[in-house]
């Protein structure tokens, strides 16, 4: 039985760009990278769907010439004491092609990095008043 090669997708996917990294399964090595820039020009659409799936099918296309035949995906949002911890627009899309273009997919995980009480928060002590 001929187990095909696997490989880690990491989308970095915040609310101004999405970023698809393919490396081998040890993580150290890259396969492919794209990001939203890359695909359009203006600044504001780097982080549209349409974006994250021409720099999924880019990235996907490239790994499946190098042998790849699945991936597992790393999903991760900005995070850290400030960022927001949720996804931005470009991750449900950037899976979704990925997918699409014949890659098996294993598991898929969240690797927003969460802070252990480091540094304050803006906002001052009332927080952000609206």
């Amino acid at each position: 039985m001929n187990r095909g090669r696997w490989g880690i997708c990491h989308i970095y996917s915040s609310y101004n760009n999405t970023i698809i990294h393919i490396t081998d399964i040890t993580g150290s090595e890259t396969i492919a990278i794209s990001s939203g820039g890359q695909i359009v020009k203006a600044d504001r659409l780097e982080s549209s769907p349409t974006a994250a799936m021409a720099a999924a099918k880019k990235v996907a296309e490239i790994a499946r010439e190098k042998g790849l035949d699945g991936i597992h995906i790393k999903i991760k949002a900005p995070g850290g004491h400030n960022g927001p911890n949720n996804p931005g627009p470009g991750a449900q899309a950037a899976i979704r092609t990925l997918s699409r273009m014949g890659l098996r997919i294993g598991m898929i995980e969240d690797v927003t990095p969460i802070p252990h009480d480091g540094c304050r928060k803006k906002g001052g002590r009332r927080g952000r008043r609206v």
